[in-house]
């Protein structure tokens, strides 16, 4: 088999375990690619690196952290490693001049069972959606974002409690053992690429505040899929007052039929706070409330106090 010089491009917790298993594979990493640093933490001090970039000084790969990906000094840097291929696991879009440089091109690993979810936020989506399957893919880098030929896949079920963060830790487990099929078969020219049925396509767009807000004049369960998805970040919420904003990051539902308004917030203000749906109730366990720390919703009810009865709605409801 041939052994492969790889340029690896990621950021996040979710790109190391795939960085790590290239790595210590029988192929070399000659570089990664990663954000810039950035100024974070308690007063916004402390200098933040990227996951991708601490495992790479410890494990003493050379480390890029280009400011403009078309400087010509940084693609001037990027030729002389004289890469065979470039992998790319959670990092932002790559001009063609990039993607196209190495001789077997750029694969990238995307969190969905492509075409379905392409986009920024494909596990949230997947979850928020109500869908029971999901998985990962690698495919062959082109222009159009998540629409290159596909290579393997590797499918995952999506339990009924589940929250995003935990699919995301499963999923970053996985992705390292895909990719490193991927290149093998590379390696070999056993590889077969499959073009992707554009028909078949749904977005997975980026999540922004504004559309994170829950909709309470929904179905009970489409609800708590909403906030399961958004579990740990960025976190559904709703508006309580002008100054008061609820994070539901956990809870449970109850189904049935429904005569009170949507959106009305019923409590004792000791053990429970539940939310009216369209068919049902949203029963909160863990919350977070503008300026407190996350906690659950029986020790946010020993020094807080809901006003009873409250209509929540909507403060944009476009979103």
């Amino acid at each position: 088999m041939r052994k492969l010089k790889i340029i690896f491009m990621g950021t996040p917790d979710f790109s190391v375990p795939t960085l790590a298993k290239l790595h210590n594979s029988d192929h070399e990493v000659v570089a990664v690619i990663t954000s810039v640093d950035k100024y974070g933490g308690r007063g916004g001090k402390v200098l933040l690196e990227s996951a991708v970039k601490k495992y790479a000084i410890e494990n003493n790969i050379p480390v890029l952290q280009p400011k403009n990906l078309k400087s010509p000094k940084f693609n001037e840097t990027l030729r002389a490693y004289k890469a065979d291929i470039q992998v790319v696991v959670a990092f932002r879009m790559l001009p063609e001049m990039v993607w196209n440089m190495p001789p077997l091109g750029t694969i990238n690993l995307h969190a969905s069972l492509l075409p379905k979810y392409r986009g920024a936020a494909p596990i949230n989506w997947a979850i928020i959606k109500g869908e029971t399957e999901t998985g990962l893919t690698t495919f062959k880098l082109k222009h159009e974002i998540d629409t290159g030929d596909l290579i393997f896949q590797h499918k995952l079920s999506i339990g009924a409690d589940e929250t995003a963060g935990e699919l995301w830790n499963r999923m970053m487990e996985a992705g390292g053992e895909l990719m490193l099929k991927t290149l093998e078969a590379i390696a070999l020219d056993t590889v077969e690429y499959k073009i992707q049925n554009d028909n078949k396509a749904c977005p997975a767009p980026k999540l922004f505040r504004e559309n994170c807000e829950i909709d309470f004049n929904q179905p009970a369960h489409d609800v708590y899929n909403f906030i399961r998805g958004l579990n740990p970040y960025p976190g559904a919420w709703c508006q309580l007052d002008k100054k008061t904003t609820l994070k539901i990051l956990t809870a449970n539902y109850s189904e049935g039929c429904n005569h009170k308004e949507v959106g009305k917030l019923t409590t004792d203000n000791k053990t429970f706070v539940s939310i009216t749906t369209q068919d049902g109730e949203i029963n909160l366990v863990e919350v977070q409330i503008s300026g407190k720390k996350r906690m659950k919703i029986k020790d946010l009810l020993n020094g807080y106090t809901f006003e009873n009865e409250t209509i929540i709605k909507r403060t944009n409801s476009a979103t």
